[in-house]
Protein backbone atom coordinates (compact mmCIF):
# COMPACT_ATOMS: atom_id res chain seq x y z
CA UNK A 1 0.00 0.00 0.00
CA UNK A 2 1.18 3.50 -0.77
CA UNK A 3 0.78 6.47 1.51
CA UNK A 4 1.16 10.15 0.65
CA UNK A 5 4.56 11.64 1.08
CA UNK A 6 4.70 13.72 4.27
CA UNK A 7 6.11 16.42 1.99
CA UNK A 8 3.19 16.33 -0.46
CA UNK A 9 2.51 19.95 -1.34
CA UNK A 10 0.05 21.40 -3.78
CA UNK A 11 -1.65 24.67 -4.56
CA UNK A 12 -5.34 25.31 -4.06
CA UNK A 13 -7.01 28.22 -5.80
CA UNK A 14 -10.17 29.25 -4.02
CA UNK A 15 -12.94 31.59 -5.04
CA UNK A 16 -14.40 33.98 -2.52
CA UNK A 17 -16.61 32.24 0.08
CA UNK A 18 -20.32 32.65 -0.56
CA UNK A 19 -23.44 32.10 1.49
CA UNK A 20 -25.81 29.44 0.15
CA UNK A 21 -29.36 30.07 1.36
CA UNK A 22 -32.32 27.68 1.15
CA UNK A 23 -33.74 27.43 -2.38
CA UNK A 24 -37.22 28.36 -1.09
CA UNK A 25 -38.52 30.55 1.76
CA UNK A 26 -38.25 28.84 5.15
CA UNK A 27 -39.87 29.53 8.55
CA UNK A 28 -38.52 32.55 10.45
CA UNK A 29 -38.51 31.28 14.01
CA UNK A 30 -36.36 30.57 17.05
CA UNK A 31 -35.66 26.95 18.01
CA UNK A 32 -34.03 25.84 21.26
CA UNK A 33 -31.20 23.33 21.30
CA UNK A 34 -31.48 20.46 23.76
CA UNK A 35 -29.72 20.52 27.12
CA UNK A 36 -27.38 17.86 25.73
CA UNK A 37 -26.55 19.98 22.66
CA UNK A 38 -25.46 23.14 24.38
CA UNK A 39 -22.97 21.85 26.94
CA UNK A 40 -19.53 23.47 26.96
CA UNK A 41 -17.78 20.35 25.69
CA UNK A 42 -19.63 20.52 22.36
CA UNK A 43 -19.04 24.19 21.63
CA UNK A 44 -16.48 23.73 18.90
CA UNK A 45 -16.22 23.04 15.18
CA UNK A 46 -15.64 19.51 13.87
CA UNK A 47 -14.51 18.78 10.29
CA UNK A 48 -15.22 15.80 8.02
CA UNK A 49 -13.83 15.05 4.57
CA UNK A 50 -14.66 12.83 1.59
CA UNK A 51 -12.40 11.99 -1.40
CA UNK A 52 -14.05 11.07 -4.71
CA UNK A 53 -12.55 9.70 -7.91
CA UNK A 54 -13.66 10.56 -11.43
CA UNK A 55 -16.54 8.70 -13.10
CA UNK A 56 -16.98 8.30 -16.85
CA UNK A 57 -20.76 8.65 -16.73
CA UNK A 58 -20.41 12.03 -14.96
CA UNK A 59 -18.09 13.52 -17.56
CA UNK A 60 -19.07 17.10 -18.30
CA UNK A 61 -20.78 17.55 -14.93
CA UNK A 62 -19.20 19.93 -12.44
CA UNK A 63 -19.26 18.64 -8.83
CA UNK A 64 -19.18 22.22 -7.55
CA UNK A 65 -22.36 23.16 -9.40
CA UNK A 66 -24.11 19.88 -8.60
CA UNK A 67 -23.35 20.18 -4.87
CA UNK A 68 -24.08 23.92 -4.69
CA UNK A 69 -27.56 23.42 -6.16
CA UNK A 70 -28.25 20.33 -4.03
CA UNK A 71 -27.14 22.22 -0.92
CA UNK A 72 -29.68 24.98 -1.47
CA UNK A 73 -32.41 22.37 -1.93
CA UNK A 74 -31.36 20.40 1.17
CA UNK A 75 -31.44 23.55 3.33
CA UNK A 76 -35.15 23.90 2.60
CA UNK A 77 -35.64 20.85 4.83
CA UNK A 78 -32.69 21.42 7.19
CA UNK A 79 -33.35 25.14 7.40
CA UNK A 80 -32.05 25.60 11.00
CA UNK A 81 -28.53 25.05 9.55
CA UNK A 82 -29.06 28.23 7.52
CA UNK A 83 -29.60 30.22 10.72
CA UNK A 84 -27.34 31.41 13.53
CA UNK A 85 -26.90 30.36 17.16
CA UNK A 86 -27.63 32.87 19.90
CA UNK A 87 -26.97 32.50 23.63
CA UNK A 88 -29.69 33.41 26.08
CA UNK A 89 -30.37 33.23 29.80
CA UNK A 90 -28.41 30.55 31.63
CA UNK A 91 -26.14 30.13 28.58
CA UNK A 92 -29.01 28.46 26.75
CA UNK A 93 -28.33 28.17 23.02
CA UNK A 94 -31.10 28.75 20.48
CA UNK A 95 -31.14 28.78 16.70
CA UNK A 96 -32.35 31.99 15.13
CA UNK A 97 -33.68 30.63 11.83
CA UNK A 98 -32.71 33.64 9.73
CA UNK A 99 -32.21 31.78 6.44
CA UNK A 100 -28.89 33.57 5.93
CA UNK A 101 -27.27 30.42 4.67
CA UNK A 102 -24.14 28.31 5.07
CA UNK A 103 -20.64 29.13 3.86
CA UNK A 104 -19.57 27.53 0.58
CA UNK A 105 -16.17 27.63 -1.13
CA UNK A 106 -15.41 26.62 -4.71
CA UNK A 107 -11.79 25.56 -5.26
CA UNK A 108 -9.32 23.86 -7.63
CA UNK A 109 -6.15 21.99 -6.66
CA UNK A 110 -3.16 21.08 -8.85
CA UNK A 111 -2.95 17.56 -7.45
CA UNK A 112 -4.31 14.16 -8.41
CA UNK A 113 -6.19 11.83 -6.10
CA UNK A 114 -3.55 9.14 -6.63
CA UNK A 115 -0.90 11.37 -5.06
CA UNK A 116 -2.67 11.06 -1.70
CA UNK A 117 -1.92 7.32 -1.74
CA UNK A 118 -4.36 4.46 -1.33
CA UNK A 119 -4.40 4.59 2.49
CA UNK A 120 -6.25 7.79 3.25
CA UNK A 121 -6.51 8.82 6.89
CA UNK A 122 -5.95 11.93 9.00
CA UNK A 123 -3.82 13.96 9.18
CA UNK A 124 -4.22 14.92 5.52
CA UNK A 125 -1.55 16.87 3.61
CA UNK A 126 -2.37 20.58 3.28
CA UNK A 127 -5.70 20.04 5.02
CA UNK A 128 -5.99 23.73 5.82
CA UNK A 129 -6.11 24.32 2.06
CA UNK A 130 -8.88 21.77 1.57
CA UNK A 131 -11.13 23.35 4.19
CA UNK A 132 -10.21 27.00 4.44
CA UNK A 133 -10.94 28.64 7.78
CA UNK A 134 -12.83 31.70 6.64
CA UNK A 135 -11.87 34.57 8.97
CA UNK A 136 -14.62 35.36 11.43
CA UNK A 137 -16.51 32.11 10.82
CA UNK A 138 -15.07 29.98 13.62
CA UNK A 139 -17.28 31.25 16.45
CA UNK A 140 -20.09 29.29 18.05
CA UNK A 141 -22.69 32.05 18.12
CA UNK A 142 -23.57 34.55 15.38
CA UNK A 143 -21.62 32.58 12.75
CA UNK A 144 -22.54 30.20 9.91
CA UNK A 145 -23.28 26.73 11.25
CA UNK A 146 -21.74 24.87 8.33
CA UNK A 147 -18.71 25.52 6.14
CA UNK A 148 -18.37 23.46 2.95
CA UNK A 149 -15.53 23.44 0.45
CA UNK A 150 -15.60 21.47 -2.81
CA UNK A 151 -12.15 21.16 -4.41
CA UNK A 152 -11.75 19.85 -7.95
CA UNK A 153 -8.67 17.71 -8.62
CA UNK A 154 -6.56 17.44 -11.80
CA UNK A 155 -7.63 13.81 -12.31
CA UNK A 156 -11.33 14.65 -12.52
CA UNK A 157 -12.03 13.67 -8.93
CA UNK A 158 -12.86 16.07 -6.13
CA UNK A 159 -12.78 16.54 -2.38
CA UNK A 160 -15.86 17.42 -0.32
CA UNK A 161 -15.01 18.88 3.10
CA UNK A 162 -17.49 20.08 5.69
CA UNK A 163 -17.09 21.78 9.06
CA UNK A 164 -19.92 21.45 11.56
CA UNK A 165 -20.77 23.45 14.65
CA UNK A 166 -20.91 20.49 17.06
CA UNK A 167 -23.58 22.15 19.19
CA UNK A 168 -26.02 21.53 16.34
CA UNK A 169 -25.35 17.87 15.56
CA UNK A 170 -23.08 14.89 16.11
CA UNK A 171 -21.57 12.54 13.53
CA UNK A 172 -24.84 10.71 13.03
CA UNK A 173 -26.72 13.97 12.56
CA UNK A 174 -24.34 15.40 9.99
CA UNK A 175 -24.39 12.01 8.27
CA UNK A 176 -28.15 12.39 7.79
CA UNK A 177 -27.68 15.88 6.40
CA UNK A 178 -24.95 14.84 3.94
CA UNK A 179 -26.98 11.81 2.85
CA UNK A 180 -29.94 14.11 2.16
CA UNK A 181 -27.58 16.34 0.17
CA UNK A 182 -26.46 13.29 -1.84
CA UNK A 183 -30.07 12.34 -2.58
CA UNK A 184 -30.73 15.86 -3.89
CA UNK A 185 -27.56 15.72 -5.97
CA UNK A 186 -28.89 12.52 -7.54
CA UNK A 187 -32.22 14.08 -8.49
CA UNK A 188 -34.50 13.56 -5.48
CA UNK A 189 -37.08 16.21 -4.60
CA UNK A 190 -36.93 15.56 -0.86
CA UNK A 191 -34.90 13.50 1.62
CA UNK A 192 -35.94 9.90 2.13
CA UNK A 193 -35.59 10.52 5.88
CA UNK A 194 -37.30 13.78 6.83
CA UNK A 195 -35.37 15.80 9.43
CA UNK A 196 -37.03 16.12 12.83
CA UNK A 197 -36.16 18.77 15.43
CA UNK A 198 -37.78 17.57 18.71
CA UNK A 199 -34.81 18.79 20.79
CA UNK A 200 -37.15 19.09 23.79
CA UNK A 201 -36.92 15.28 24.15
CA UNK A 202 -33.44 15.78 25.64
CA UNK A 203 -34.21 18.70 27.91
CA UNK A 204 -33.86 18.74 31.70
CA UNK A 205 -36.72 17.69 33.92
CA UNK A 206 -38.73 20.19 35.94
CA UNK A 207 -37.42 20.47 38.55
CA UNK A 208 -33.99 19.12 37.54
CA UNK A 209 -32.32 16.65 39.90
CA UNK A 210 -28.95 14.88 39.76
CA UNK A 211 -29.69 11.28 40.71
CA UNK A 212 -26.47 9.55 39.55
CA UNK A 213 -22.77 10.21 40.01
CA UNK A 214 -21.08 11.79 37.00
CA UNK A 215 -17.31 11.79 37.51
CA UNK A 216 -17.00 12.66 33.81
CA UNK A 217 -17.80 16.26 34.80
CA UNK A 218 -15.87 16.46 38.06
CA UNK A 219 -12.38 17.62 37.16
CA UNK A 220 -9.46 17.05 39.51
CA UNK A 221 -6.89 19.56 40.62
CA UNK A 222 -3.45 19.18 39.07
CA UNK A 223 -1.06 18.67 41.94
CA UNK A 224 2.51 19.93 41.72
CA UNK A 225 4.82 17.36 43.22
CA UNK A 226 8.51 17.45 43.89
CA UNK A 227 9.28 16.19 40.40
CA UNK A 228 6.90 18.62 38.72
CA UNK A 229 3.31 18.50 37.54
CA UNK A 230 1.62 15.12 37.26
CA UNK A 231 0.18 16.22 33.91
CA UNK A 232 2.66 15.76 31.02
CA UNK A 233 3.92 18.67 28.97
CA UNK A 234 1.93 19.26 25.80
CA UNK A 235 4.61 21.32 24.09
CA UNK A 236 5.97 18.53 21.89
CA UNK A 237 2.77 16.71 20.92
CA UNK A 238 2.74 14.38 17.93
CA UNK A 239 -0.21 12.54 16.41
CA UNK A 240 -0.07 9.08 14.90
CA UNK A 241 -2.68 6.71 13.52
CA UNK A 242 -2.76 3.08 14.60
CA UNK A 243 -4.39 0.49 12.37
CA UNK A 244 -6.09 -2.69 13.57
CA UNK A 245 -6.86 -5.29 10.93
CA UNK A 246 -8.05 -8.85 11.43
CA UNK A 247 -4.68 -10.01 12.76
CA UNK A 248 -4.39 -7.27 15.37
CA UNK A 249 -8.03 -7.60 16.45
CA UNK A 250 -7.63 -11.37 16.87
CA UNK A 251 -4.50 -10.85 18.98
CA UNK A 252 -6.29 -8.50 21.38
CA UNK A 253 -9.35 -10.73 21.49
CA UNK A 254 -7.16 -13.55 22.84
CA UNK A 255 -6.40 -11.33 25.86
CA UNK A 256 -10.09 -11.01 26.83
CA UNK A 257 -10.88 -12.96 30.03
CA UNK A 258 -13.72 -15.45 29.62
CA UNK A 259 -15.61 -14.13 32.64
CA UNK A 260 -16.27 -10.84 30.84
CA UNK A 261 -18.40 -12.61 28.26
CA UNK A 262 -19.03 -11.01 24.88
CA UNK A 263 -17.02 -7.85 24.23
CA UNK A 264 -17.28 -5.63 21.19
CA UNK A 265 -14.25 -4.86 19.05
CA UNK A 266 -14.57 -1.21 20.06
CA UNK A 267 -14.40 -2.11 23.75
CA UNK A 268 -11.26 -4.21 23.67
CA UNK A 269 -9.38 -2.07 21.14
CA UNK A 270 -10.03 1.09 23.14
CA UNK A 271 -9.23 -0.63 26.46
CA UNK A 272 -5.90 -1.61 24.89
CA UNK A 273 -5.27 1.98 23.77
CA UNK A 274 -6.19 3.49 27.15
CA UNK A 275 -4.02 1.13 29.19
CA UNK A 276 -1.04 1.58 26.84
CA UNK A 277 -1.52 5.36 26.87
CA UNK A 278 -1.49 5.62 30.67
CA UNK A 279 1.58 3.42 30.92
CA UNK A 280 3.35 5.51 28.28
CA UNK A 281 2.65 8.79 30.09
CA UNK A 282 4.44 7.56 33.24
CA UNK A 283 2.08 9.36 35.60
CA UNK A 284 2.35 9.31 39.36
CA UNK A 285 0.99 5.87 40.40
CA UNK A 286 -1.59 7.45 42.72
CA UNK A 287 -2.92 9.88 40.10
CA UNK A 288 -6.54 9.44 39.10
CA UNK A 289 -7.00 8.68 35.40
CA UNK A 290 -10.24 8.75 33.43
CA UNK A 291 -11.67 7.03 30.41
CA UNK A 292 -14.75 8.49 28.74
CA UNK A 293 -16.60 7.75 25.57
CA UNK A 294 -19.66 8.98 23.77
CA UNK A 295 -22.49 6.48 24.30
CA UNK A 296 -25.39 6.68 21.86
CA UNK A 297 -28.59 7.09 23.85
CA UNK A 298 -31.23 6.45 21.20
CA UNK A 299 -32.04 3.00 22.60
CA UNK A 300 -31.70 4.24 26.20
CA UNK A 301 -34.47 6.84 26.33
CA UNK A 302 -38.24 6.45 26.25
CA UNK A 303 -39.72 7.52 23.95
CA UNK A 304 -36.91 6.76 21.49
CA UNK A 305 -35.65 9.62 19.39
CA UNK A 306 -37.33 9.91 15.97
CA UNK A 307 -35.49 8.43 12.97
CA UNK A 308 -34.97 11.90 11.50
CA UNK A 309 -33.56 13.41 14.71
CA UNK A 310 -30.27 15.14 13.90
CA UNK A 311 -29.24 16.64 17.22
CA UNK A 312 -26.54 15.30 19.51
CA UNK A 313 -27.79 11.92 20.71
CA UNK A 314 -25.02 10.78 23.02
CA UNK A 315 -23.77 11.27 26.56
CA UNK A 316 -20.29 10.93 27.97
CA UNK A 317 -19.89 8.00 30.33
CA UNK A 318 -16.68 6.72 31.78
CA UNK A 319 -14.59 5.28 34.54
CA UNK A 320 -12.07 6.55 37.07
CA UNK A 321 -9.19 4.55 38.50
CA UNK A 322 -5.57 5.18 39.42
CA UNK A 323 -2.58 5.01 37.13
CA UNK A 324 -1.18 2.21 39.31
CA UNK A 325 -4.30 0.02 39.12
CA UNK A 326 -4.69 0.48 35.38
CA UNK A 327 -1.02 -0.19 34.67
CA UNK A 328 -0.38 -3.08 37.03
CA UNK A 329 -3.63 -5.04 36.74
CA UNK A 330 -4.17 -7.48 33.85
CA UNK A 331 -5.75 -6.21 30.64
CA UNK A 332 -9.14 -7.51 31.76
CA UNK A 333 -9.28 -4.79 34.45
CA UNK A 334 -9.17 -2.00 31.87
CA UNK A 335 -11.62 -3.82 29.62
CA UNK A 336 -14.14 -4.28 32.41
CA UNK A 337 -14.02 -0.56 33.20
CA UNK A 338 -14.65 0.27 29.54
CA UNK A 339 -17.56 -2.20 29.34
CA UNK A 340 -19.13 -0.78 32.51
CA UNK A 341 -18.97 2.73 31.10
CA UNK A 342 -21.50 1.60 28.50
CA UNK A 343 -23.72 -0.56 30.71
CA UNK A 344 -24.02 2.25 33.27
CA UNK A 345 -25.98 4.34 30.76
CA UNK A 346 -29.73 3.89 31.09
CA UNK A 347 -32.75 6.19 31.05
CA UNK A 348 -32.07 7.57 34.53
CA UNK A 349 -28.39 8.20 33.76
CA UNK A 350 -29.36 10.23 30.68
CA UNK A 351 -31.96 12.27 32.57
CA UNK A 352 -29.61 12.86 35.51
CA UNK A 353 -26.84 14.07 33.20
CA UNK A 354 -29.23 16.32 31.31
CA UNK A 355 -30.33 17.86 34.61
CA UNK A 356 -26.70 18.31 35.66
CA UNK A 357 -26.16 20.53 32.61
CA UNK A 358 -28.81 22.95 33.81
CA UNK A 359 -27.93 22.81 37.51
CA UNK A 360 -24.17 23.27 36.99
CA UNK A 361 -24.24 25.75 34.11
CA UNK A 362 -23.49 23.43 31.15
CA UNK A 363 -19.96 22.48 32.25
CA UNK A 364 -17.05 21.08 30.28
CA UNK A 365 -16.27 17.41 30.80
CA UNK A 366 -13.19 16.57 32.86
CA UNK A 367 -9.99 16.90 30.86
CA UNK A 368 -7.24 16.34 33.44
CA UNK A 369 -5.54 12.98 32.79
CA UNK A 370 -8.54 11.92 30.69
CA UNK A 371 -8.80 9.83 27.55
CA UNK A 372 -11.97 10.63 25.59
CA UNK A 373 -13.06 8.51 22.62
CA UNK A 374 -15.81 9.00 20.04
CA UNK A 375 -16.86 6.28 17.62
CA UNK A 376 -17.67 8.12 14.37
CA UNK A 377 -18.68 5.08 12.32
CA UNK A 378 -22.31 6.08 12.82
CA UNK A 379 -21.87 8.98 10.42
CA UNK A 380 -21.43 6.49 7.54
CA UNK A 381 -19.81 9.13 5.38
CA UNK A 382 -17.91 6.40 3.56
CA UNK A 383 -21.18 5.42 1.85
CA UNK A 384 -22.30 8.84 0.62
CA UNK A 385 -22.72 8.86 -3.18
CA UNK A 386 -22.90 12.39 -4.57
CA UNK A 387 -23.23 11.02 -8.10
CA UNK A 388 -19.61 9.95 -8.52
CA UNK A 389 -19.88 6.71 -6.57
CA UNK A 390 -18.87 6.05 -2.98
CA UNK A 391 -15.85 7.98 -1.68
CA UNK A 392 -12.36 6.53 -1.52
CA UNK A 393 -12.38 7.86 2.03
CA UNK A 394 -15.21 9.42 4.01
CA UNK A 395 -14.89 10.26 7.68
CA UNK A 396 -13.15 12.48 10.24
CA UNK A 397 -10.72 15.06 8.91
CA UNK A 398 -8.74 15.11 12.16
CA UNK A 399 -7.61 12.46 14.61
CA UNK A 400 -9.25 14.14 17.59
CA UNK A 401 -11.25 17.24 18.37
CA UNK A 402 -9.14 20.28 17.58
CA UNK A 403 -9.47 21.98 20.96
CA UNK A 404 -8.99 18.79 23.02
CA UNK A 405 -6.55 16.99 20.72
CA UNK A 406 -4.26 15.95 23.57
CA UNK A 407 -7.06 14.03 25.34
CA UNK A 408 -9.31 12.75 22.55
CA UNK A 409 -9.29 10.04 19.91
CA UNK A 410 -11.74 9.31 17.13
CA UNK A 411 -12.41 5.64 16.40
CA UNK A 412 -13.43 4.80 12.84
CA UNK A 413 -12.92 2.24 10.11
CA UNK A 414 -12.19 2.22 6.39
CA UNK A 415 -12.03 -0.39 3.65
CA UNK A 416 -8.49 -1.06 2.45
CA UNK A 417 -7.44 -1.98 -1.10
CA UNK A 418 -8.07 -5.66 -0.29
CA UNK A 419 -11.70 -4.91 0.54
CA UNK A 420 -11.14 -5.51 4.27
CA UNK A 421 -12.34 -3.16 6.98
CA UNK A 422 -9.53 -1.77 9.11
CA UNK A 423 -10.01 0.11 12.38
CA UNK A 424 -8.15 3.40 12.71
CA UNK A 425 -7.45 5.07 16.06
CA UNK A 426 -5.38 8.28 15.97
CA UNK A 427 -3.79 9.38 19.23
CA UNK A 428 -1.79 12.42 20.34
CA UNK A 429 1.02 12.20 22.88
CA UNK A 430 4.28 13.97 23.74
CA UNK A 431 7.08 12.64 21.51
CA UNK A 432 8.83 10.56 24.18
CA UNK A 433 5.56 9.16 25.44
CA UNK A 434 4.63 8.20 21.89
CA UNK A 435 7.78 6.09 21.63
CA UNK A 436 6.83 4.31 24.86
CA UNK A 437 3.23 3.92 23.67
CA UNK A 438 4.34 2.12 20.51
CA UNK A 439 6.43 -0.29 22.59
CA UNK A 440 3.55 -0.90 25.02
CA UNK A 441 1.11 -1.59 22.22
CA UNK A 442 3.56 -3.82 20.40
CA UNK A 443 4.13 -5.72 23.64
CA UNK A 444 0.42 -6.49 23.92
CA UNK A 445 0.32 -7.66 20.31
CA UNK A 446 3.69 -9.42 20.11
CA UNK A 447 2.13 -12.84 19.59
CA UNK A 448 1.05 -12.01 16.06
CA UNK A 449 3.24 -11.76 13.00
CA UNK A 450 3.72 -8.02 12.82
CA UNK A 451 3.02 -4.89 14.93
CA UNK A 452 0.10 -2.59 14.05
CA UNK A 453 0.78 -0.24 11.18
CA UNK A 454 1.57 3.30 12.26
CA UNK A 455 1.28 6.44 10.21
CA UNK A 456 3.89 9.14 10.20
CA UNK A 457 3.60 11.82 12.85
CA UNK A 458 2.48 15.36 12.32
Amino acid sequence: MTQPSPNLLFTVLRKQPELIAPAKPTPREVKELSDIDDQEGLRFQIPFIQFYGSKASMKGKDPVEVIREALAQTLVFYYPFAGRLREGHGRKLVVDCTGEGVLFIEADADVRLQQFGDVLHPPFPCFQELLHEVPGSQGITNCPLLLIQVTRLKCGGFIFAIRLNHSMSDGSGIGKFVNALAEMANGANEPSIKPVWCRELLNARDPPRISRTHPEYEDVMVENKANGSTTPSLNDMVQRCFFFGRTEVAAIRRLVPKHLGRCTTFEFVIACMWRSRVRALQLDPDDDVRFMYAVNINAKVNPRLPVGYYGNEFVFSGAVTTARKLSENPFGYALELVKNAKTNVDEEFVRSLTDLMVIKGRPLFATTRSYVVSNTNGARLDEVDLGWGKPIYGGPAQGGTAIFSETTSLYFSYKNNKGEYVIVVPISLPAKAMERFEKELDGMLRNHSQPPQISSSL
